[in-house]
């Protein structure tokens, strides 16, 4: 129930030029505020406003021993957990939540406090919690549709939602827009794309043999039962009853800042094969992965990664359906900055050398080192998880640029509703899509869910990109980019790799005695603490939403 309290509007101020106008305002209000208590019941408002706020403490106070007694929290060992390890959230708005903290209820000292958001609540928010356009769209959704079911059916957020990323998203291969709910259903209708492309191609029969991906160390694609086979064995997956890990994955060099230099690591065990450490002045050094290319550390990063191929399929007799990366960051697996070169060499092999992976496979056409025409998929099809890499997470719309590399399918999530609602999309070539179509409709990709393209969450989504496209085409992050810019020497060329994390904080973190490196790039901020007991070292990443 709701009160309405209406008050007589405030006497005007008098004129600001006036000796005695100050005076005079101070004494219109005093008689203004007197009339008031004396002929509105405000006493009471306030009282009934007193008595909420008191009705909501209480029930914050309860939260957490009422969650510890109802919820299964998701990543979380319940062994040894109490509810004083919970932290009840009454709110959130633009970077920070507020959330109830116990205290000894001094009527001077509040039990809310404002709370950074520092993983921007599971790398969603784009445009910071309570932003009030968003919230607008999603009513207007709410109220003209609600729910619809999707199977041959449309309607307008949906379209506009495809079109719009088809036209934006800077791949001229990618035509097809499947829309699901979370980034690992996503990465689900990837695979079975990528996997049915390869099989169909090269008359492989998946029902007979073992089909496997190609991938990187510490990857991790979703937690769902088919993805995880996607990758290596870790703490997520290898207690799950029935994963097999089908697939091989590439160890890699690792970029990071340490005493102020930027600094490639290879791994130990390959630095045979891939020489030793490389540093760099810049960041921008790292990614000029054109000129990087024709370096004899390119140069052995192809060979290494040929011969690996090579061994696994005609020696091990292995198949594989798919090339599955995390485009320059690995996320859930320790925010692991994997060398942009390495990636890049693994894409160009991948794609110029079909015959790694089946010895009748033609060599694309010359002049076409990423496979034949433009949209046409060579040795396997590459399939890039941008659930948490892309739509300006690293600072630009796709982190497949940074590559230069298109990949035939893509995945996006996350920052792709600004973080008010789940949502997914699986971009894919048209020619991946011609492999689905048949007269049997057992060879479609029967795959989806009840809430697929979901209204509300589509309307959201196309007002969260424009938002941030319009905030990168009218300059918003200038700034940024020319504190990063600066510290180029002089006669670099600028390749647009920034972040909102001054330089300068990045550097000092670097030197810090317990930092073992660190890295900012895009809203993502990355530390990688020493640990002083001698056990190793962990990783700690922090990010903000996309300033406008």
């Amino acid at each position: 129930m709701s009160t309405l309290v209406p008050l007589p509007s405030p006497p005007p101020k008098p004129p600001a030029h006036e000796v005695d106008s100050l005076a005079r305002d101070e004494e219109a209000m005093a008689t203004y505020y007197g009339r008031v208590a004396q002929g509105t019941d405000i006493t009471g408002l306030l009282e009934q406003l007193n008595t909420k706020n008191a009705e909501r403490i209480d029930r914050l106070e309860s939260m957490s021993s009422r969650a510890h007694a109802a919820i299964w929290y998701p990543f979380t060992q319940h062994h040894g957990m109490e509810a004083k390890d919970i932290t009840p959230i009454d709110s959130a708005y633009d970077d920070y939540f507020q959330t109830f903290v116990e205290s000894d209820k001094s009527p001077h000292q509040s039990q809310l406090r404002a709370t950074f958001d520092g993983s921007a609540s599971w790398w969603t928010q784009g445009l910071g919690h309570g932003n009030p356009s968003l919230a607008l769209s999603a009513a207007y959704a709410a109220g003209r549709y609600g729910h619809v079911m999707f199977p041959g059916n449309i309607h307008e957020p949906a379209l506009s939602l495809a079109e719009l990323l088809v036209k934006s998203i800077g791949n001229p291969r990618l035509q097809k827009v499947f829309y699901t709910d979370n980034g690992s259903t996503g990465m689900e209708v990837a695979v079975k794309m990528g996997l049915r492309a390869a099989c169909d191609r090269y008359g492989w029969d998946a029902s007979k043999e073992q089909i496997s991906i190609l991938g990187l160390k510490g990857s991790y694609h979703g937690d769902t039962i088919g993805v995880m086979d996607c990758s290596e064995p870790s703490t997520y997956n290898k207690k799950v009853e029935w994963y097999r890990g089908r697939g091989y994955w590439f160890d890699f060099p690792l970029v990071k800042m340490s005493h102020g230099v930027w600094k490639i690591e290879m791994p130990e065990n390959l630095q045979e094969p891939l020489g030793s450490d490389l540093e760099f002045s810049s960041l921008d050094g790292v990614f000029d992965v054109e000129e990087r290319l024709q370096s004899a550390a390119g140069k052995r990063y192809k060979e290494y990664i040929r011969d690996t191929i090579q061994g696994l399929v005609h020696k091990q007799g292995m198949k594989f359906g798919s090339l599955i990366m995390e485009p320059i960051i690995l996320g859930a697996g320790g925010m692991l900055f994997c060398d942009p070169l390495f990636q890049r060499c693994l894409a160009d092999v991948v794609r110029g050398h079909p015959e790694l992976f089946d010895a009748s496979a033609a060599k694309p056409a010359k002049g076409h080192p990423q496979g034949g025409v433009a949209t046409s998929w060579s040795g396997l099809p590459i399939i890039f998880d941008e659930v948490f890499t892309g739509l300006y997470r690293l600072g630009r719309r796709s982190s497949a640029s940074f590559l230069q590399v298109d990949a035939d399918i893509t995945v996006n999530a996350k920052l792709l509703t600004g973080g008010l609602l789940p949502l997914c999309t699986t971009m894919a070539s048209d020619e991946i899509f011609r492999a689905f179509s048949s007269p049997e409709k057992s060879d479609a990709l029967l795959h989806g869910h009840s809430y697929t393209a979901h209204a509300v969450g589509c309307q959201v989504a196309v007002d969260s990109l424009q938002a941030m496209i319009g905030m990168e085409s009218s300059g918003s992050w200038n700034g940024y980019r020319q504190d990063w810019t600066a510290t180029l020497s002089e006669g670099s060329r600028a390749r647009d790799i920034w972040s909102v994390w001054s330089h300068g904080l990045v550097s000092d973190l670097s030197h810090a005695p317990t930092v073992d490196g660190v890295f900012a790039i895009g809203t993502v901020l990355s530390i990688s603490l020493k640990d002083m007991q001698g056990g190793g070292k962990s990783t700690h990443s922090v990010q903000s939403v996309v300033p406008d």
